[in-house]
Order: C-alpha cells, then sequence, then structure tokens
C-alpha cells in the first residue's frame, strides 16, 4: 500500500526514482549501524559476487517490477499476486536440487496460476491493457524475487545480515539510478503523502522488514519463512479497501482463494520433507 501511495498518479515520484533515493539511504543506515557494532565491513569478491546478484533478482527485478506496476494497479490487486512467491520459490529450489517436482507441488502451482489467471481476467475482458500488463510484471517481480531468495539461500556466507542488506539496497539503489536516468525520468516533486509512503518503505519496510528477511533466510528453511504470503495479501487488500477504497470484487475473493490455496499446498508439501 506504501508503494502505491509513493508511485501512484499524482504521487510526483518517479518509481524508479523513489526506489533510487529509498534503497540508496536504507543502505547508507545500515551499514552505518554496522560499523557502529563493529560488525566487519569488508568482503570478498565472492562475496560481494554473490551478493551483487541476489541484489539484481531481488531489488531490481523484483522491487524494480512491482514499482513500475503499482503506477497502474490495486495495492491489494500487487499484494495477491506477489504473494505466489513461495510457490515460484519451491519450483527453483526443486529445480535446482535435481529432484522431481511432487504432484502436490505441481497441483498447488497449478492453482496458484489460475488465482493470477481469475484475477487478471476483468482486466482482459474490459481491454484495460495497462492492468492486465501489471498483472505479468507484478508474476514477473514474484519470479525475480523467489530466484534471488532461492540464490541467496543456496549461497550462504558468512557475514553479518545487516551487512549483506546493507550492500544489497545499496546495490539496488545504483541500479535503480541509471535505470532512472536510461528511462529519463522526471525529477521528483513528491507529495506529502508520497514523502510520508517514502519514509514509511524506508523505515519499516527496509531498515527492519528486508534487515530481518535477510536474517530469515539464514535462520530457517525457505518454505518456513515464505508463510509470510499468507498474512500480506489479506492484510493489504483490507488496508487497501479501508485507507485507499480500493475495490473488494467477487473475481479478487476468488482469485485470492485459489492463491492462498495454492500457497497453503505448497508450504504442506515442503513441511512433509521437514
Amino acid at each position: 500500500m506504501a508503494i502505491r501511495v509513493a508511485v501512484g498518479e499524482g504521487s510526483g515520484f518517479p518509481p524508479l526514482a523513489m526506489g533510487a533515493s529509498r534503497l540508496t539511504i536504507v543502505g547508507i543506515i545500515l551499514l552505518a549501524f554496522s560499523y557502529i557494532r563493529k560488525n566487519k565491513l569488508n568482503i570478498s569478491a565472492k562475496e560481494l559476487l554473490i551478493i551483487s546478484i541476489s541484489s539484481v533478482f531481488l531489488w531490481t527485478g523484483g522491487n524494480g517490477l512491482l514499482l513500475w506496476a503499482e503506477q497502474n494497479t490495486y495495492s491489494g490487486l500487487a499484494a495477491l499476486l506477489v504473494s505466489t512467491t513461495p510457490m515460484w520459490a519451491a519450483l527453483l529450489d526443486s529445480i535446482f536440487s535435481k529432484k522431481t517436482p511432487s504432484p502436490l507441488l505441481i497441483a498447488s502451482i497449478f492453482l496458484g496460476l489460475g488465482g493470477i489467471a481469475v484475477l487478471i481476467y476483468p482486466s482482459l475482458r474490459a481491454g484495460n491493457s495497462a492492468d492486465y500488463i501489471s498483472g505479468f510484471l507484478l508474476a514477473g517481480a514474484s519470479l525475480c524475487w523467489a530466484a534471488g531468495s532461492v540464490y541467496q539461500k543456496r549461497n550462504p556466507i558468512d557475514v553479518p545480515g545487516t551487512v549483506i542488506a546493507g550492500y544489497q539496497t545499496i546495490i539496488g539503489g545504483c541500479s535503480f539510478l541509471i535505470l532512472s536516468l536510461l528511462f529519463n525520468e522526471p525529477t521528483p516533486h513528491p507529495t506529502q503523502n508520497a514523502l510520508l509512503a517514502w519514509s514509511y518503505l524506508i523505515i519499516f519496510g527496509s531498515v527492519f522488514a528486508f534487515t530481518s528477511y535477510v536474517r530469515a533466510l539464514r535462520l530457517l528453511p525457505i518454505n518456513i519463512m515464505m508463510t509470510y504470503a499468507f498474512v500480506n495479501p489479506v492484510l493489504a487488500v483490507f488496508l487497501g479497501w479501508l485507507i485507499l477504497g480500493e475495490k473488494i470484487t467477487n473475481w479478487t475473493i476468488a482469485g485470492a482463494a485459489l492463491v492462498v490455496l495454492g500457497v497453503f499446498g505448497v508450504f504442506r508439501e515442503q513441511t512433509k520433507n521437514i
């Protein structure tokens, strides 16, 4: 919802410029905090490569597509589509582990894809190209975030979580800045609400939430830590309706049910192996 407020129509914040400023500030805060705590900031070339690759998937791909899509789509719909991330993560992890996906995993993924189709269908039927293009962008964002999470999980490095998050966000901020210049985005003139949303994203969406996410990747099985996807879409749809006046239609409810069932099926399949 905060992203929607920050980059929606009339916000005065171009999406890539918003992402660049947000992530650069977050990275500086996290590295400064790590320095104060006397964490090692020097990293090897191999560690930098792993951090950079994961940052490109997580931030440039995952968050970048989300920022672009939320210029034209409801925050609740965005959260529902992004909540398919655990399905992609489970599928990618299965592929990299060279394991044949179980029937339950395959069925769950098809349920989730069915949910995506139901959520996008009203826009297709109405011929609203901006909405259904945003839907495909959000599906791509989920896939990118899942790929970055799986890659980082499968390539652990002995670096404090705040240091990893700090470098990842700075790299993400630099990539957004380059893209913003390439796309010739206008100079930001954010509204007061956009600035408030931007501040929220810096403090709660990144400094606290992303650092916690990086730590969770190191401490928990990826299928367990991905269960946040059960909570996020429900809260986002409710807050989008309550605060932004976003509509909740029968298509939204049906698509949400299929997506949540798909994610639940992935979770059940994965927990059988723990």
